[in-house]
């Protein structure tokens, strides 16, 4: 019979368990209560559909109809309309209706402080912004 040997830890590992003290509270109460992570991981979660993040993309440059946002998008206009859905829940996009027609936005500033900080991450600024939209529905 072959014995295995025991796995090795896969990173380092800690052998004191607090090693600064000071630093750690320090963080400690800087760190935003439970309810405010909470709140931030939804955020992020909605951010991790490409539709959705495509939609965003779109309303960048300023508020659309669903229609026009599903021709933008190369998504289905159900599609798009379930994703406002989501979107609306934590005050990411708003909505503004003028008589039969709702035209969607960036809820505000900060959501387009987040999308313009993630598009300059990965490389995408000023017109690279632009061409990824429109290739979004491109063969």
């Amino acid at each position: 019979m072959t014995q295995i040997p025991p796995r090795a830890p896969a990173g380092p590992e800690c052998f004191v368990r607090l090693v600064d003290a000071d630093k750690v509270e320090a963080v400690r109460s800087k760190m935003p209560g439970d309810s405010d992570v909470a709140d931030l991981a939804v955020i992020f979660g909605l951010l991790s559909d490409p539709g959705r993040v495509r939609i965003l993309i779109a309303l960048l440059e300023g508020e659309m109809c669903v229609c026009d946002l599903a021709a933008t998008t190369g998504l289905s206009e159900s599609g798009v309309s379930h994703a406002l859905r989501l979107l609306r829940g934590p005050r990411v996009v708003s909505v503004r209706r003028s008589g039969r027609m709702a035209y969607y936005s960036l809820a505000d500033s900060h959501v387009r402080m987040l999308l313009d900080l993630g598009l300059t991450h990965v490389g995408h600024t000023g017109q690279d912004r632009l061409r990824m939209v429109g290739s979004a529905h491109a063969p």
